[in-house]
């Protein structure tokens, strides 16, 4: 459960940040003492919480772009950054696009389904079924049989049900349909897993930011948003049913269960940890890492491969506040091998 020493915690961090200077126009200034970096909005709170921290211990400033995974993508293959940042795995050809990069899970965190209804209480129970069912706009209604069901002793509403979406290429977007697609095969044959996709329903939201002001502002809407955003907003989630048939919450304890069903990490990093199975009681469906993608040759390796080094020791204790959960030790000796990898 999210307590409210940690609900505050985290507020308190996403404000601190929110005045730190890290989101201002990442271009490819390319100094000793500075770095820029564009991409997730997910992974914003985190990068803005390590950057005064980085800074004050070893004068490098860290400018940080949150424009959304595939701008972050997109920027890095441009060379007009250091380093980019996206919750979604490169693909084959953004390998071939970015002409010699890596990727590095570098934080570890969970996707809530957050909602705005009138009259009903945070933590109401959800399916990935139902909820991609909701997506796929045959669900519309809150006090539809199949919501009923699993909340059986909530008096839901008729409200319409208003499906918000990102926009914009977007790594949250990859993780919640690859959890619906895992969850649905309906929904994994007719809208798939991706960036961008063609969602049947909803309105769409450019940004984090984008999709939580159309949220707070829709009644009966419903949004997956990373759980920072989610607590800084106020925002109701939902307890998220998970294979084992268990409600869990998009807190630490759940990120780390889900987080232990991968044991073993690819040669190329990427990671899919939605959905464990039945044996992971615990563990919060929708959860994903988040990674930097650097490229292997840049006048700026030597900072790069201490700053990234520092994040993924030193400044993981910083994210659980933010709800970031410290990567397990394989990921850790993966990513640490990719990092020696990084020269000039």
């Amino acid at each position: 459960m999210l307590s409210k020493a940690m609900f505050a915690a985290v507020v308190v961090v996403l404000a601190l940040a929110a005045g730190s200077g890290v989101g201002g126009a990442a271009t490819g200034g390319k100094t000793a003492d500075s770095l820029n970096g564009a991409g997730s909005t997910f992974v914003f709170p985190l990068v803005s919480t390590w950057a005064p921290i980085y800074e004050a211990a070893t004068g490098v400033h860290i400018n940080y772009n949150p424009i959304g995974s595939g701008g972050g993508i997109s920027a890095i293959s441009n060379r007009t950054v250091d380093f980019g940042a996206s919750d979604a795995p490169l693909t084959p050809d953004q390998f071939t696009a970015c002409k010699g990069c890596v990727q590095i899970p570098w934080a570890l965190s969970a996707t809530s389904i957050a909602y705005n209804l009138d009259g009903v209480s945070s933590h109401l129970h959800m399916s990935g079924a139902v909820l991609a069912k909701i997506y796929l706009g045959q669900v519309t209604r809150w006090n539809d049989p199949a919501i009923k069901k699993l909340n059986p002793k909530v008096s839901l509403p008729g409200e319409k049900i208003t499906p918000i979406f990102r926009s914009d290429a977007s790594g949250t977007t990859y993780n919640f349909t690859d959890y619906l697609s895992s969850a649905s095969s309906e929904f994994g044959r007719k809208v798939g897993k991706g960036t961008q996709v063609n969602f049947p329903a909803g309105v769409g939201g450019r940004g984090s930011s984008g999709v939580a002001a159309v949220l707070a502002r829709t009644n009966g809407g419903i949004i997956y948003i990373d759980v920072a955003y989610s607590l800084k907003n106020h925002f109701k989630f939902f307890a998220m049913q998970n294979k084992a048939g268990k409600y869990q919450l998009p807190g630490l304890r759940g990120i780390q269960a889900a987080a232990a069903s991968r044991r073993t990490v690819p040669k190329n990093n990427e990671l899919s940890i939605v959905n464990p199975g039945r044996g992971f009681k615990l563990a919060y469906p929708i959860c994903t890492y988040t990674y930097v993608i650097l490229p292997l040759k840049t006048s700026n390796a030597a900072q790069l491969r201490k700053f990234v080094f520092w994040a993924l020791t030193g400044g993981q204790k910083h994210g659980r506040k933010l709800l970031f959960e410290p990567i397990p030790k394989p990921v850790l000796v993966s990513a640490e091998k990719t990092i020696k990898r990084i020269h000039t």
